[in-house]
């Protein structure tokens, strides 16, 4: 299978079943990460970075940067198509029928357990990515296993300059009202420069 091809099924299949938006991807783009090798964990948080502080929805994002970073500029192309060639044809599929099943019981009692479902994949990407980010604790899938596996990658527990950033903007974007209403490209190009900052402050 050409690589072309293979982006195009795993982010057809992400486009697919990925269901809850854009943080939801992430999961799969884990998975797909740890079946192909593209790109690592820590890759994927620094995708996300990128894709979080650039226009457009986040899904659609990480699709086109995967793509470039596997096969430069027809690889984006073809990720970004896969990504979204699925919901392209479940919202006219959907867009066909739902007036003639608005009311259906079947229909809302299977939105209801979508709800759940979006729900838990977004709340285990979001822990993934605290993980990562705040903590020194690695997680892993090994090979032919479903349960992840959690190990210590630094010295302590806890990352503190990411708490601490993590921590000050939490309070600036919610409490202090003068930079609370600031947008949030703001706190993103702070961010940046804080971490290029530090970067150079630990050679």
């Amino acid at each position: 299978m050409s690589v072309y091809l293979r982006l195009f099924w795993e982010f057809f299949k992400t486009g697919l079943f990925a269901v809850g938006g854009g943080m939801a991807t992430l999961p799969f783009l884990q998975d797909i990460g740890q079946a192909t090798g593209w790109y690592t964990y820590t890759d994927l948080m620094n995708m996300l970075a990128v894709s979080e502080s650039t226009p457009g929805p986040i899904g659609i994002n990480m699709a086109t940067y995967v793509g470039f970073t596997v096969g430069g500029l027809p690889g984006a192309v073809i990720a970004t198509i896969g990504e979204v060639t699925p919901s392209i044809i479940v919202v006219l599929i959907v867009a066909a029928m739902l007036k003639k099943f608005r009311d259906s019981r079947l229909v809302n009692d299977a939105f209801y357990g979508l709800r759940p479902a979006s729900t838990g994949l977004i709340g285990a990407a979001c822990v993934a990515v605290v993980l990562e980010v705040l903590t020194s604790v690695a997680s892993q899938t090994p090979e032919g296993s479903i349960v992840n596996t959690f190990s210590l990658t630094g010295t302590g527990l806890f990352n503190w300059p990411g708490l601490l950033l993590a921590a000050v903007l939490l309070v600036f974007t919610n409490w202090v009202k003068p930079t609370k209403k600031l947008h949030p490209i703001v706190f993103i190009a702070i961010s940046a420069v804080v971490g290029v900052v530090f970067q150079f402050g630990r050679f």
